[in-house]
């Protein structure tokens, strides 16, 4: 296609805002992305469908915008652009190649799927149809993210020796005479896939996976359920390497922790916390005493990058692929902890 064209038809997209769907509000963020939808100036919420109209009859009042329970119906929309994806975990696969094979761009939460080959399935569906796919994660654009990885690149903490991301919330804590704040299909096992470590923990997955490599040798996890609803809401993972650092994943349902990210070096450590949002490093190369380094403002959030990869016509290269890895990880992670002992890892 002509560039002059290519230009033109790029500023008509972004000139008319994107017409956007949500699809399932089982997750508790799907508010949170229609309500993204809605501020965002390139994009327009205008339904909402789910297979319970239970939970999606509320979340399409919630906005003022149409239910619909057809999803045929709604996929052969003609003016429909985009469809965030915010069901149970094990309906991902199937509505995915549905949606891009409606040519429709699709916005999803973590995790993509339950097991890497569905999320590759999903990813070529999405390559196939020219449909733009995007992942959340978060954390990857927050600016301590950047300045943890600038430090970890600049040499100054030697060579990698241990890492650990914490990230917890009360969400399964009883209150008021209730089991806690998260639904209770946060924890069937046919659905939600996992627990605190397939939901919550992803987060300090990817993380860890971006400081110290997505290629361990062994995984090792021990899952516990404190608040005894099923599905484990207290998990520890720990992978080594072949280079011989070690790895820490926690996350979990029950305690009201700091989110924390720990790491050392032969030369070095840092530590950050959002207790009081500091970033700390210590080591030869600091002065030999701790100190205090800037954060930097944050990037632009997973949504807003995926309208940027809509109108701008690119593909997520980074983000699918953290995602796959991240796939991965939890995957064998569920694995370890099923049979109660390290296994073997395997990036293929």
């Amino acid at each position: 296609m002509d560039r002059d064209v290519t230009a033109i038809l790029l500023e008509a997209k972004v000139s008319k805002p994107l017409k956007i769907a949500v699809l399932g509000f089982w997750h508790v963020h799907a508010g949170d992305y229609a309500r993204q939808t809605q501020e965002h100036p390139g994009t327009e919420l205008v339904a909402v469908w789910d297979d319970d109209p239970a939970l999606g009859q509320p979340g399409a009042d919630q906005f003022g915008v149409p239910f619909g329970d057809d999803l045929d119906a709604l996929l052969s929309r003609a003016d429909l652009d985009g469809v965030i994806i915010t069901t149970a975990t094990n309906a991902h696969r199937n509505l995915m190649i549905r949606a891009a094979n409606a040519g429709k761009h699709i916005f999803t939460e973590k995790l993509l799927a339950p097991k890497v080959t569905e999320a590759e399935e999903i990813i070529a569906a999405a390559d196939g149809n020219e449909v733009k796919l995007v992942v959340s994660l978060p954390r990857l654009s927050h600016g301590y993210t950047k300045a943890i990885r600038d430090v970890i690149d600049s040499g100054d903490l030697g060579k990698l020796t241990y890492g650990r991301v914490r990230l917890s919330h009360d969400g399964a804590v009883p209150r008021d005479g209730t089991k806690g704040w998260l639904p209770d299909r946060f924890f069937d096992q046919k659905a939600a896939i996992g627990g605190a470590l397939t939901d919550l923990g992803c987060h300090p997955v990817y993380l860890l996976q971006l400081f110290l490599g997505a290629d361990p040798d062994t995984v090792s996890a021990t899952y516990r359920s404190v608040s005894g609803r099923g599905l484990e809401d207290n998990a520890v993972v720990t992978v080594g390497y072949r280079d011989q650092k070690i790895g820490v994943i926690e996350a979990g349902f029950t305690s009201p922790n700091p989110f924390t990210i720990e790491i050392f070096g032969t030369e070095g450590s840092l530590t950050y916390t959002d207790a009081d949002y500091v970033l700390r490093v210590a080591g030869p190369a600091f002065g030999g005493e701790a100190r205090e380094l800037p954060v930097p403002e944050p990037g632009k959030e997973p949504f807003a990058q995926w309208v940027d990869h809509i109108t701008e016509g690119t593909r997520a290269d980074d983000n699918l692929a953290r995602a796959v890895e991240l796939t991965r990880l939890v995957q064998a992670a569920n694995q370890a902890a099923a049979k109660g002992r390290t296994i073997a890892y395997t990036t293929k």
